[in-house]
């Protein structure tokens, strides 16, 4: 079982080799469908908004787990897909850890006072045009949640263990605008967790992991 202690010590050791990792103009580390055909990172790139999202782990007695959402089947982006909390960086927003708390409030009512944010995950470019900065923060029961009707089906939580297990990692290939797209999947019982979280699963896993 991870400890508190062990992600903490990994996290920061992921920021503190960042000036050896490969980098953007921007400054940071870019994961996404192109891990696998890096000639889609052109594609991909177009114009590219900032996102930022919550990697909630929860402190539960018999270990972590991970706060996911089901999101409502109307949305323009990403509809009926299994999701970090999280949304678009406003130009209110301090900066990404704050747009992901702010994200995680309005769309789930978990409360900042909850949270404790620990450190980032590379920064992940989507098919969709977004570059998401993952902001990994720990979350101590009880909480209360209160998930807003018109973005969220469902919230539920997937043990930290089952991600961290190499043998749920699953890859598939699908046709989108076009072309062949092979992405990361990590079916979790009647849940399909796919795309840009499933990838952001597993840079978890790969950091944790050191």
């Amino acid at each position: 079982m991870v400890s508190r202690r062990q992600i903490e010590s990994r996290l920061a050791a992921q920021a503190g080799t960042a000036a050896r990792r490969v980098r953007t103009a921007e400054g940071a580390r870019l994961r996404g469908d192109h891990d696998f055909d890096v000639t889609l990172i052109e594609a991909d790139m177009g114009n590219r908004r900032p996102a930022a999202v919550l990697v909630p782990l929860v402190e539960r007695a018999e270990g972590f787990t991970v706060i996911l959402t089901q999101r409502t089947e109307h949305l323009p982006d990403h509809a009926g897909q299994v999701a970090f909390p999280g949304g678009r960086v406003d130009a209110t927003d301090a900066d990404a850890i704050a747009a992901a708390l702010r994200e995680t409030e309005e769309e789930i009512g978990l409360a900042r006072a909850h949270i404790e944010p620990a450190g980032c995950l590379d920064d992940y470019l989507t098919g969709t045009g977004y570059v998401v900065t993952p902001i990994v923060g720990f979350v101590r029961p009880p909480f209360a949640l209160k998930p807003d009707p018109r973005e969220v089906a469902a919230v539920f939580e997937v043990p930290l263990a089952f991600v961290l297990d190499r043998a749920n990692h699953v890859k598939r290939t699908g046709f989108w605008r076009g072309r062949a797209r092979t992405y990361y999947a990590m079916p979790y019982e009647d849940r399909f967790i796919w795309g840009a979280t499933a990838g952001m699963l597993i840079n978890l896993c790969d950091v944790l992991a050191g």
